[in-house]
């Protein structure tokens, strides 16, 4: 988990910084930014986030069986155990200024899109496309940041609480042991509680990101507006239709009454 969650998050990391070269200085990218030097920034990621996680084995940082015994993570609150205040917290602040780099370099290239878009739509009749790019690409972007902090900000702020306040995870009760007096404050359960659904949620990211991609294109987005305004039509013919209806049961209803009278 180690591995495979920083390893996501440093990736998103270095993609939103080249985005951000790319639109703000495209000049510099074209000359400077090549296929080496993409390939020896991966394996830096890769080597680096590996050489973090072996850490445990050369006694810095444990890894423990996490309630309620079914996967096995970084231990937040062993302070016995060497090092493990220091692993345990780096991993959380990697993870949170990960996320802070993204959203950053995120927002930086949102925002030279719109004024790139502007400026081609007042200069050249190429705007329209343009636009289309530009809404694309911004919703995917949202859709990106959406994703990895609804994924990962629970675990890595859940992670420091713990940290803080020395909560580790055989302090835990399993679901039969509940009714049993207990020597850890009710809050703890609770922790423990979020803890598990933070790892969920965060478990999630890996199969959420490739569908980010997939469903938040321009042809998608077009045929999910084509349908929304179909389904819009239609409910507005359907109000006429049932008014039209009740219209004319009413007339009918006058008129059947003024027969009568008469």
């Amino acid at each position: 988990m180690t591995v495979f969650g920083l390893c996501p998050l440093f990736l998103a990391s270095a993609m939103a910084v080249e985005r951000a070269l790319a639109i703000t200085s495209p000049h510099w990218y074209s000359n400077n930014m090549k296929t080496s030097l993409t390939k020896l920034a991966l394996c830096v990621i890769w080597g680096g986030v590996l050489l973090f996680a072996v850490l445990p084995l050369l006694g810095v940082g444990h890894y423990t069986l996490q309630w309620p015994g079914t996967w096995c993570f970084i231990s937040t609150g062993d302070r016995n155990i060497s090092g493990n205040v220091f692993f345990s917290t780096t991993f959380a602040v990697l993870g949170i200024l990960s996320l802070l780099v993204t959203f950053s370099c995120n927002v930086v290239t949102i925002k030279s899109l719109v004024s790139r878009c502007k400026a081609k739509t007042a200069s050249s009749q190429s705007g329209r496309q343009w636009e289309r790019l530009t809404a694309e690409t911004v919703i995917q972007l949202m859709g990106i940041m959406c994703v990895l902090f609804t994924c990962w900000s629970p675990l890595l702020v859940m992670m420091l609480k713990m940290i803080s306040t020395h909560t580790s995870s055989h302090q835990c009760q399993p679901e039969a042991d509940r009714l049993l007096p207990s020597r850890y404050p009710a809050e703890i359960q609770v922790d423990c509680n979020f803890y598990l659904t933070a790892i969920r949620l965060a478990s999630l990211n890996q199969i959420l990101d490739p569908w980010v991609y997939l469903l938040l294109r321009e042809i998608l987005l077009r045929k999910f507006c084509q349908v929304a305004n179909a389904v819009s039509v239609c409910s507005i013919d359907g109000q006429k239709g049932t008014q039209s209806a009740a219209d004319g049961l009413n007339k009918q209803n006058i008129d059947a009454s003024l027969i009568q009278k008469q």
